[in-house]
């Protein structure tokens, strides 16, 4: 009996029915085409198959990290099926289950750790994303690896295997910012953190810890790191992305709300009435702006034809920053007003520009409305018991409040919230388990 209840509470076995659900949902909902975004992480692939990540001066193309073309790339080398590739994804959601409720097991008794588990599990933002060839299903699945490894490395029970689990965390820390750049920035803002921290407590052990996690992540990152130095000569510059999302973050426009759009404007979603027009009329001379500088023609022009869309190339992502910091210091409240519409996108995806108000917005209210008001509920008992915290918890909690925060500086998307999701639900399991008690029955 004992044998046949450990066998049942095996968490391979207990998730197994998730998994075999993704597989039936990718193979009939799937499209068998990459479309958006999905183009451009398996263009990235096919060049690692080929040997190299972006193509030479003065195409430079640097948009996102490598770590999840990386993935993929030995099935698109050898040209898979794409039904294979995006199945690679209910695979990651499977085990990003299991290293949860692994995490989870370690602070908490194990029905809560079940009870948690199950509701990553079924976070419906999973199955909007879980049918395409993008690396916020493989991101999740990395954090949960990352929140297991952080508990095990700071659990003093676990003392024989510390280094192999700061290794561990080390390592998935720095993939995680090869897969999402934004995360290189955090790790930044972190570890100058944790140095400060450190001076004034030198004898603290954790923050010893967290500085080799973050030091083991950053190790992790120099080939790459080197890689875009040779190609751009900038240090640590991890994605030529970062001044389109903060240009569009930056409009000033009563009726734009920092959503991103394509350039030709011709090419983006006519969403309402007219709304091609009014973007061309508000950005169409930024844009212009950009292809009069020779470097950014340059690089728009293959095979001597002028490209009507832009690339991310280097000189135009630094036009674009410029542009965008011209607009923060000459509009700063409207900024302020998009960053606060940037969190509502992220957590509800509303509002965005030039949209029309639609009921399947309201399918996000429930889940990760309830989810914001458990947030706010655990900040207070949180703050009270900050220093009887575990610290994995406090160390997670604060990577997630730069990843947020970070995060509201450039135009984003309900599937960059996903991302923090497991961490928010490990906190909440944690405080909730030690502040509030249940009784279903009266009296």
């Amino acid at each position: 009996m004992t044998k046949n209840y450990k066998f049942y509470k095996n968490p391979f076995i207990l998730f197994l029915p998730f998994l075999i659900l993704y597989i039936i949902i990718i193979i009939i909902f799937a499209y068998d085409a990459n479309f958006g975004d999905e183009i451009r992480y398996i263009t990235y692939a096919k060049n690692l198959a080929h040997g190299f990540y972006s193509p030479p001066f003065p195409h430079i193309d640097l948009g996102n990290g490598p770590g999840y073309p990386l993935i993929i790339t030995p099935l698109v080398a050898f040209n898979a099926p794409l039904i294979l590739i995006k199945l690679m994804n209910a695979f990651f959601l499977y085990f990003s289950i299991i290293f949860l409720f692994k995490a989870l097991q370690q602070i908490l008794p194990y029905k809560f750790s079940l009870v948690f588990s199950i509701i990553w599990a079924l976070y419906p933002n999973n199955f909007e994303l879980i049918m395409y060839t993008l690396p916020e299903v493989f991101t999740p699945s990395l954090i949960a690896i990352l929140i297991f490894a952080i508990m095990k490395a700071f659990n003093s029970a676990e003392t024989k295997n510390t280094r192999k689990y700061l290794f561990l965390a080390g390592f998935t820390f720095g993939y995680i910012i090869l897969t999402k750049p934004v995360f290189g920035y955090v790790m930044i803002v972190f570890l100058l953190s944790m140095l400060i921290l450190w001076i004034f407590n030198t004898k603290s052990l954790n923050y010893k810890k967290t500085i080799a996690v973050i030091l083991i992540a950053f190790i992790v990152n120099i080939p790459y790191l080197a890689y875009t130095y040779h190609l751009t000569g900038k240090l640590f510059y991890w994605s030529s992305f970062g001044g389109n999302n903060l240009y569009w973050m930056s409009t000033p426009y009563p009726e734009e709300y920092g959503s991103y759009y394509v350039f030709p404007f011709k090419d983006s979603p006519e969403r309402i009435p007219d709304s091609k027009k009014q973007i061309q009329l508000n950005h169409q001379k930024d844009f212009e702006k950009l292809l009069e500088n020779p470097k950014v023609r340059e690089a728009n022009v293959i095979d001597g034809q002028l490209q009507e869309g832009l690339t991310y190339g280097i000189t135009q992502d630094e036009l674009l920053k410029k542009m965008a910091i011209q607009n923060i210091k000459s509009y700063p409240l409207k900024f302020i007003q998009n960053c606060i519409s940037n969190a509502g996108r992220m957590i509800f995806n509303y509002p965005a520009s030039y949209v029309l108000q639609k009921p399947s917005t309201l399918k996000r209210l429930p889940i990760n409305g309830t989810l914001v008001v458990l947030v706010l509920f655990c900040l207070i008992p949180t703050l009270i018991n900050w220093k009887e915290l575990f610290f994995p918890i406090r160390f997670l909690l604060f990577l997630s409040v730069i990843y947020f925060g970070g995060s509201l500086l450039g135009t984003a998307e309900p599937r960059m919230f996903t991302v923090i999701v497991p961490i928010l639900l490990l906190w909440i399991a944690l405080i909730l388990s030690k502040t509030v008690k249940v009784k279903l029955r009266f009296k």
